[in-house]
């Protein structure tokens, strides 16, 4: 039975993954930052743990709740969108370290604390973001959280390095999804966007290893 860590699973695309991987027979452990959020993955069959990425006291707590776990997958799913912007809006400093601290810092303090906890050739994802792209970049919309989720990109990248040979870790842009966060007029469900990403990782091979891809399997430049 393959065994699956999501982080950050009490609403949207997390949650998704959780339905996802638990109706294919998957054991799956999930972090949610509420109680509401840790009921909703325990009701699907999760084992439930109670994580803040953007508290250091909490996500340092996460290493020994996971020991002793061979995750085969991997997905780091927490983020926040932060101030929509059109222009060169300079964020106040509470949203900058809010985005940051959920988006980049989040990331940093969790996935070290991972790498024991991975099973030999396992999977291991963070969700970012198109927009999140220098090379495809044509706008400044949300430009805080571009510059974020490029952040992120950097993290995932020395991520990649670090555990080559052991691990496959790449950056995934999910669509843009009818989630609380893409918003109603978005292309795509959370169902359609999940099920692309978990046919992308199931087809992983070693040279992918520090790719950035779309949902559907498309190459993406950084």
């Amino acid at each position: 039975m393959a065994q699956i860590l999501v982080i950050g699973a009490s609403r949207g695309l997390g949650l998704e993954f959780v339905r996802q991987y638990r109706a294919a027979g998957s054991q799956v452990v999930a972090t949610a930052r509420n109680d509401e959020g840790l009921a909703a993955l325990r009701t699907l069959g999760a084992t439930a743990i109670k994580l803040d990425v953007t508290d250091m006291v909490s996500a340092s707590g996460l290493a020994w709740q996971i020991d002793g776990h061979q995750f085969d997958t991997v997905i780091f799913v927490a983020g926040v969108y932060g101030p929509h912007t059109s222009g060169l809006e300079t964020p106040t400093e509470a949203d900058f370290n809010a985005v940051m601290h959920a988006n980049v810092l989040g990331p940093m303090r969790v996935l070290p604390q991972i790498q024991d906890a991975l099973a030999p050739g396992a999977k291991l994802a963070v969700l970012s973001s198109r927009m999140g792209s220098i090379g495809l970049r044509s706008n400044t919309v949300g430009w805080l959280y571009r510059a974020s989720k490029a952040a992120v990109n950097s993290v995932l990248k020395d991520v990649s390095l670090t555990l080559a040979g052991r691990a496959i870790c790449i950056s995934f842009h999910p669509g843009w999804v009818r989630t609380e966060m893409g918003g109603a007029e978005a292309d795509i469900d959370a169902v359609t966007s999940v099920a692309g990403m978990r046919a992308v990782l199931a087809g992983l091979e070693a040279g992918d290893n520090g790719g950035f891809f779309n949902y559907d399997g498309e190459t993406l430049a950084w």
